[in-house]
């Protein structure tokens, strides 16, 4: 599966734009001044928690497995702008005041049932969230085609939610994992070889590249 082809199926997994697209497909990164943004060895080990409930071990390997914790932070540095980089800082707050709220204990501390209870209710509300901001973009935007000065072309856009940009990232970062394409995906090495008539069963995993 082609980098490209991946972002885009995780944009339409969230329900939005892909939060930091054009440096993720590039693979650039952010000019120094944009970027060091720090994470604590804690905060690593709680988004590698939140990956794992996203995507847990099963007979195959999971987000934690992959590193995708660690990986988070270097796009969110790498490939987030000043205002994104503060909402997924905040984020780690809010997600767990969000576990303390519904359980009435700290997110590493709830059960898996509870995590996984937690982070459906929170993908609800951010691809909600991710909609809102859409419409709200494409109105600035209009309005400033119409006239730059008028007070809804001065409007200030939503900021992205915390939990779609944890989700995009969690997905990225496993399925470009050498676990991810190498044992979930199917994996050839490139150069590889083509074949026009692959045979295909239903079930067969997705291919990786």
């Amino acid at each position: 599966m082609e980098r490209r082809e991946l972002l885009k199926m995780i944009a339409l997994a969230t329900g939005g734009v892909l939060i930091g697209g054009e440096l993720l497909m590039s693979g650039c990164k952010n000019p120094p001044a944009l970027g060091g943004a720090t994470f604590s060895d804690q905060d690593i080990s709680f988004l590698d928690e939140v990956a794992e409930t996203i995507l847990p071990r099963t007979s195959t390997p999971g987000a934690k497995d992959a590193g995708v914790g660690r990986f988070m932070t270097v796009q969110v540095n790498d490939c987030y702008t000043k205002e994104d980089q503060d909402v997924f800082h905040a984020g780690i707050r809010k997600l767990n005041d969000a576990s303390k709220e519904m359980f009435n204990k700290d997110f590493l501390d709830a059960t898996a049932e509870e995590r996984t209870q937690l982070l459906g209710q929170l993908d609800k509300e951010a691809k909600e969230h991710q909609k809102k901001k859409q419409e709200k973009d494409w109105q600035i935007k209009d309005a400033k085609s119409k006239d730059p000065e008028s007070e809804g072309a001065k409007e200030q856009p939503l900021p992205n939610h915390y939990f779609t940009q944890m989700k995009q990232l969690t997905l990225f970062g496993f399925f470009t994992s050498e676990k991810g394409s190498k044992e979930v995906l199917r994996h050839v090495a490139v150069p590889g070889k083509y074949n026009g008539a692959l045979p295909y069963k239903k079930g067969d995993r997705a291919w990786a590249e």
